[in-house]
């Protein structure tokens, strides 16, 4: 039987590279001296680094063809220690080396159909939109005080990029000689390398050069390539990648070397292009370089994707990453909500006020309606959290960060409400919820998704009215239900309202652990029901069920979605829009919204979600996804957590 396809590589770096397989579709296996290469495919090297002369040798002496990889043009978050989420694979040569052609530009040669154009134009609106680039760690920063203004960009010493590329020292300095004659109005940005800033590699430039000029001001920050190339008039560079992002951007760019953007019609060249490059257009250049060029990974799946659905998860990185102040401040909490505080909280530094004191104006994060003064966001479980108890020290895949207040506490605004009574969603966001909608009610997730799905609605029954318990020492309660605050008062206004329906009176799943107090009185329930179940799925006891009557439980907004008819005792977040039968108002809600309006807020707008698969942020479809997934994969156990000691859960709490 013969050997299955391979390729060989003699790096151990590339070997070891996460992912690999994926990204080659086949078997890679390390070159061992002696091996025949028989079956091989090809012999796998990394660019043009000095490893890779050695790839070149044992190919020639196997007969074997050269595959380069590279990382791609739209990488990752983090540089470096974090896997490439895009791999250019080029068995022409590489892209940084102008001496000879590469796939890319056999890529080039090829016409672009009218498809492709259309995608190229959507990839290129995507790519400023989601203002990404091929890092996306760094925070953007606001330059436009030093408008108007052009972009210099400085390399680290020694880049292969800059020797293949037709450059060495003297081309940087041509090129902050000509941004200075050609642009005598405007301030020069020079924007080095990170690298060189932390003290690991040397650039081209110091510090010392804006003394050369007063209208050289250099940037020594670790900041975000859009934010530099969104006001900029033009850019100047000599092999870098920003020279390619800047035309994305729409912005003229001026090139002293010859990367793998120049010499195609699109840039000013100060050197001539070589004789294998035509001119080519815009649409052209980035249907190559992001889509034809590279391959990509799905960073959720782990699967093979394009580059629309990178794009859009390093957006949604970005986008996350941003929202808040680049430092935090948060008491001492137990250390399971520390690591959920690290993840939920990317991008900001989180700093213990206990080891430093919090500075005037400081944000604050804090849990619940914690007292605070002066700039807070405020942490809450999610609407879909995971799949077992928060008591029970379970991750959770949703949190919710307010910085106006909270969502259950009605007496004062929040985040949610504001989004709710200002509205303005658009279609494809009310579309996403719609099929959201659909996908829940499809699926039975919940916010805790645990219980057993085995109760039956007794025969002959007409009307079947789940009661859901509620904590009664929670700030829900306290914040949100002026005068219905025990399970039994809730129970006997609707024995009073409805004598005749079956009652099923469901208590608080923290409550049934033993993890929280039972309610005054839940002894006599049956005084008030007919009926209490205790171990069953909530998505379940709703899909029996022809309506659910509640003090402000979140299984009222889960009824909603499946279409039941709700009435509130209290102010829960979803009460006085207009979908639920109120006992009491809220004056602040004027606007009468759809299902679809409330589950756009509700459940995409609002949350913050985590991905149990990548620790980084995720949309509510993914969780609901990585849920099934958990529920699938051991029933029995999902959602169980061994208990632990008053030693040990002290131990964990400090």
């Amino acid at each position: 039987m013969p050997d299955k396809a391979y390729y060989l590589t003699t790096s151990s770096a590339l070997h070891s590279l996460p992912n690999l397989e994926t990204f080659t579709e086949a078997p890679v296996r390390r070159y061992r001296l002696g091996h025949s290469g028989k079956s091989a495919k090809a012999m796998l090297a990394w660019g043009r680094k000095p490893s890779a002369a050695k790839a070149d040798a044992v190919a020639y002496k196997l007969g074997l063809p050269v595959v380069r990889l590279e990382d791609g043009f739209l990488r990752s978050v983090e540089p470096g220690s974090e896997a490439p989420l895009s791999l250019i694979w080029d068995d022409l040569g590489v892209y940084y080396d102008a001496s000879q052609p590469c796939r890319l530009d056999a890529l080039l040669r090829e016409p672009l159909s009218p498809q492709q154009k259309v995608r190229a134009q959507a990839l290129i609106r995507s790519w400023r939109k989601g203002r990404v680039s091929k890092y996306n760690h760094a925070r953007e920063r606001d330059y436009s005080h030093l408008q108007p203004c052009v972009l210099v960009v400085d390399q680290t010493c020694g880049d292969a990029s800059v020797h293949y590329g037709q450059a060495d020292a003297g081309s940087f300095e041509a090129m902050l000689g000509a941004a200075l004659a050609q642009f005598p109005d405007h301030q020069i940005l020079l924007k080095t390398h990170p690298d060189v800033v932390a003290g690991k590699k040397q650039g081209y430039f110091s510090e010392l050069v804006s003394a050369q000029s007063e209208r050289v001001i250099w940037l020594g920050d670790n900041v975000h390539a859009p934010a530099l190339l969104e006001h900029a008039e033009a850019v100047f560079c000599v092999t870098s990648q920003m020279g390619f992002e800047a035309l994305l951007w729409g912005k003229p760019v001026h090139v002293f070397g010859m990367p793998f953007y120049a010499g195609r019609g699109l840039t000013n060249d100060a050197l001539a292009a070589p004789g294998f490059r035509k001119p080519v257009s815009l649409e052209a250049l980035a249907y190559a370089a992001l889509v034809a060029y590279p391959r990509y990974l799905d960073p959720e799946t782990g699967e093979r994707c394009q580059p629309e659905r990178v794009l859009e998860w390093l957006a949604l990185q970005r986008a996350q990453r941003a929202r808040f102040p680049e430092k935090l401040y948060s008491p001492r909490v137990p250390l399971w909500k520390r690591h959920a505080l690290k993840r939920f909280f990317a991008g900001s530094e989180l700093v213990d006020e206990q080891k430093q004191p919090v500075p005037e104006g400081a944000t604050r994060v804090v849990w619940g309606l914690a007292e605070s003064s002066g700039p807070v966001i405020r942490v809450e479980d999610g609407f879909i959290r995971s799949v077992g108890l928060g008591a029970d020290l379970v991750q959770p895949q949703s949190w919710v960060l307010d910085d106006v207040g909270m969502y259950y506490d009605a007496t004062r605004p929040s985040h949610l409400e504001g989004m709710l009574q200002a509205g303005g969603f658009d279609d494809g966001l009310l579309a996403r919820a719609r099929a959201l909608i659909g996908l829940l009610a499809s699926q039975g997730v919940s916010k805790y998704n645990i219980g057993k799905c085995t109760w039956q609605r007794p025969a002959g029954v007409a009307r079947v009215i789940l009661v859901p318990g509620q904590v009664e020492t929670d700030a829900s309660i306290e914040f949100g239900s002026p005068e219905c605050r025990s399970n039994m008062k809730l129970l006997q206004q609707v024995r009073s309202r409805c004598p005749n329906a079956w009652l099923v009176y469901k208590p608080h799943p923290d409550v049934v652990a033993g993890l929280r107090k039972s309610g005054a009185g839940e002894d006599e329930v049956l005084t008030w029901c007919d009926e209490v179940v205790v171990d069953q799925d909530m998505a379940h006891m709703l899909s029996s069920s022809d309506e659910l009557h509640t003090i402000t439980s979140l299984s009222g907004f889960e009824a909603l979605i499946r279409g039941l008819p709700v009435t509130c005792y209290g102010l829960p977040f979803y009460s006085g829009w207009g979908l639920t039968e109120d006992m009491l108002s809220c004056t602040r809600r004027t606007r009468k919204i759809t299902l679809e309006e409330l589950v756009a807020a509700v459940l995409i707008c609002y949350p913050t979600y985590v991905s149990q698969h990548t620790g980084a942020f995720t949309t509510v479809e993914q969780v609901i996804t990585e849920i099934q997934e958990q529920r699938a994969k051991s029933a029995s156990e999902a959602g169980k957590l061994v208990r632990f000691s008053r030693t040990l859960r002290r131990a964990w709490r400090f």
